[in-house]
C-alpha cells in the first residue's frame, strides 16, 4: 500500500490524541448511531436477510478459490468489449500506468468518483507530482481534499467534519480549485450541497478525462459496477472521453445473477437504502454512448499475498458498506485517523496490516484496536469474522512465523515490544500441557484469593482502569467436578 499514511504513531497514541477532541467524539457519535439505527431498520425489512448474507459469502468464497480463472475472463470480456486491461503488481506500478495513460491523452486534469483503490495507492499524489490535478467530485471527497485532510469513513470520508466546519472550508477553499462559494454561504444541508453542485458543475463539462474505482466486475460480460448516492460518478463516468478504472483484483462476481445479491445487501448495510439511487454499469465502449477510450487497471497490491492467508483471506470478501465502522465502540471513540489507513474500522485493522504487511508501528498495532466484543461480524453483510482474525494477526505481529510476501513464502520476525506477551503465552502454554501444573496452580490461585489485588500493578494498570478483574472461584472446576460428580464409579446426574 501507499506510504500516504506510514509514519503516523501506533494506533494507542494517536487514539489517545483523539478521544480528547470533544468535538470530533460528539460529530462521531451522532453520525454512527444515527447511520446504525437505519440500517438496522432497512436491513429488519429484509426476511431472508440471514440466506442473503450467507449467500454473499459463499460467493466471494467461491471467486476468491477460483480468482485465476475469473480475472482471465474479466480480461477476455472486456478486451473484446472494446476496453484495454492493465495488470499492476503494486502501488508503484498502478500510479505509473494511470499517470502515463492521462499524460497520453494531453490532459493535465482529470475527475474522480469515489474509490478508495486510488486512495489506496496515493493516485492523487502521484499525479500532482507529473503535473496532473485531479479533482474529487464525492461531496464528502469534495471536502476532504478542499480540508487538505484524510478520509475518516468508508463510507463517509468526511465524518469527523460538521455543518460548520464544512461551510468554512468551502467558504475558504472553494476559490482556489475553481468557482468560489456563494457570498453569504450558510451551514445548511441545502446551501452547502448546492455550492458543491456549482462548483463541481464546471469540472464535469470540461473533463477529458476521468478516473474510478469499481464496486464489483462482472465476470461474465466485463461489466463493471458503480453505486453512489449523489450522481456525480455517473457524471464522471459518461461525460469524459477516456475513462479510466483502478479496480482491486477482489471485486469479481462471477455472474449478473450473483450480483444481484449485493445489490440487495450493499445499500441497506451502507447507506439504509433500499437501492442505491444511482447504479451505473458499463461494459466497455460503445459508438456515440459514453467514453470512447476505457482502460481498465487490475490492482494487486498485496491482495494475492493476503488471498494465501487461509484465515485473513476472508477479509477479501469485503463490499466496503462501512456497516463495521458504525458499530465499533473503539471507531466511535477513536475516528478514523487512528487507524493510520485509508481503511479504518474493524475491516481496516485486518485488511491494512495484511495488503502492507506489519513491519511499521503503526500497522503492528492495528490488530489491537479492538475490544474483540463481536458487534462488526454480527452486522458484516458477508460474513467476515472480524474478531477472528483479529487474534489470528495478533499471533502473527507475536510469534512471528510463516507468511507470503510479494508472492514469496518468508518467516516474519516477531514485533518489537512484545517479549512480556511472547513469554506470558509460553508459559501458559507449558502449564496447559501439564495437567498436574494446571492443577496446582489452579488450587492455589483459589486458596490465595482474598489476597489477590482489584487492579493490575505496572503495564497492567491501564487494561483494569476500566474493566473489572474476574474473581477466582472458591474452587477449581475440577475439584468441584470431582467432589459433586467425579464418583469412583465416574457416574453423573
Amino acid at each position: 500500500m501507499s506510504g500516504t499514511f506510514v509514519g503516523m504513531p501506533a494506533f494507542p497514541e494517536a487514539a489517545r490524541e483523539a478521544v480528547r477532541d470533544t468535538t470530533l467524539r460528539g460529530n462521531l457519535r451522532h453520525a454512527t448511531h444515527t447511520i446504525r439505527a437505519k440500517r438496522a431498520k432497512a436491513v429488519a425489512e429484509v426476511e431472508d436477510w440471514a440466506e442473503l448474507r450467507e449467500a454473499g459469502k459463499r460467493i466471494k468464497d467461491h471467486t476468491l478459490r477460483h480468482l485465476d480463472r475469473y480475472l482471465e475472463q474479466v480480461e477476455a470480456a472486456v478486451t473484446a468489449a472494446g476496453g484495454v486491461v492493465h495488470w499492476a503488481a503494486d502501488a508503484e506500478e498502478a500510479n505509473r500506468i494511470v499517470t502515463d495513460l492521462v499524460k497520453a491523452t494531453g490532459e493535465s486534469e482529470v475527475v474522480k468518483v469515489k474509490s478508495m483503490a486510488t486512495q489506496e495507492i496515493g493516485l492523487n499524489e502521484a499525479l500532482e507530482a507529473a503535473g496532473v490535478r485531479a479533482y474529487e467530485t464525492d461531496l464528502a471527497e469534495l471536502i476532504v481534499q478542499l480540508g487538505k485532510d484524510r478520509p475518516s469513513h468508508i463510507l463517509v470520508p468526511a465524518i469527523h467534519r460538521n455543518r460548520g466546519e464544512i461551510r468554512e472550508i468551502f467558504t475558504r477553499e472553494m476559490s482556489e480549485w475553481g468557482r468560489p462559494a456563494p457570498e453569504g454561504l450558510t451551514d445548511t444541508p441545502a446551501e452547502l450541497a448546492e455550492a458543491a453542485r456549482l462548483h463541481l458543475r464546471e469540472k464535469f463539462l470540461r473533463a477529458k478525462v476521468g478516473v474510478s474505482g469499481a464496486n464489483f466486475m462482472v465476470a461474465e460480460t466485463g461489466t463493471l459496477v458503480v453505486v453512489e448516492s449523489e450522481g456525480n460518478g455517473r457524471m464522471c463516468l459518461t461525460l469524459p472521453e477516456t475513462l479510466i478504472s483502478v479496480v482491486g483484483i477482489e471485486k469479481i462476481v462471477p455472474t449478473w445473477r450473483d450480483l444481484e445479491v449485493f445489490l440487495q445487501t450493499l445499500p441497506r448495510s451502507s447507506t439504509a437504502e433500499r437501492m442505491n439511487p444511482y447504479t451505473s454499469t458499463w461494459t466497455g465502449t460503445t459508438d456515440g454512448d459514453g467514453p470512447r477510450v476505457f482502460h481498465l487497471v487490475l490492482l494487486d497490491n498485496g491482495r494475492t499475498d493476503t488471498l494465501a492467508d487461509e484465515v485473513g483471506r476472508q477479509a477479501l470478501r469485503c463490499i466496503r458498506c462501512s456497516a463495521c465502522l458504525n458499530v465499533c465502540p473503539v471507531y466511535e471513540r477513536a475516528g478514523g485517523h487512528a487507524y493510520g489507513s485509508v481503511y479504518p474500522g474493524p475491516i481496516g485493522a485486518i485488511l491494512s496490516p495484511q495488503l502492507r504487511g506489519t513491519d511499521s508501528e503503526i500497522d503492528a498495532s492495528l490488530p489491537y484496536a479492538s475490544s474483540l466484543c463481536g458487534a462488526c461480524y454480527e452486522v458484516c453483510p458477508v460474513a467476515i469474522d472480524i474478531p477472528e482474525v483479529l487474534v489470528h494477526l495478533r499471533e502473527r505481529v507475536v510469534q512471528g512465523g510463516p507468511a507470503t510476501r510479494a508472492g514469496n513464502r518468508v518467516v516474519l520476525r516477531p514485533a518489537k515490544g512484545h517479549a512480556a506477551e511472547r513469554a506470558a503465552m509460553r508459559a501458559a502454554q507449558w502449564a496447559f500441557t501439564r495437567p498436574g501444573v494446571l492443577r496446582a496452580g489452579q488450587r492455589m490461585a483459589s486458596r490465595t484469593r482474598r489476597f489477590h489485588p482489584r487492579t493490575l500493578p505496572g503495564p497492567g494498570r491501564a487494561w483494569s482502569a476500566g474493566r473489572d478483574l474476574p474473581r477466582v472461584p472458591a474452587e477449581p472446576f475440577r475439584d468441584w467436578w470431582q467432589r459433586t460428580r467425579g464418583g469412583k464409579d465416574g457416574a453423573a446426574e
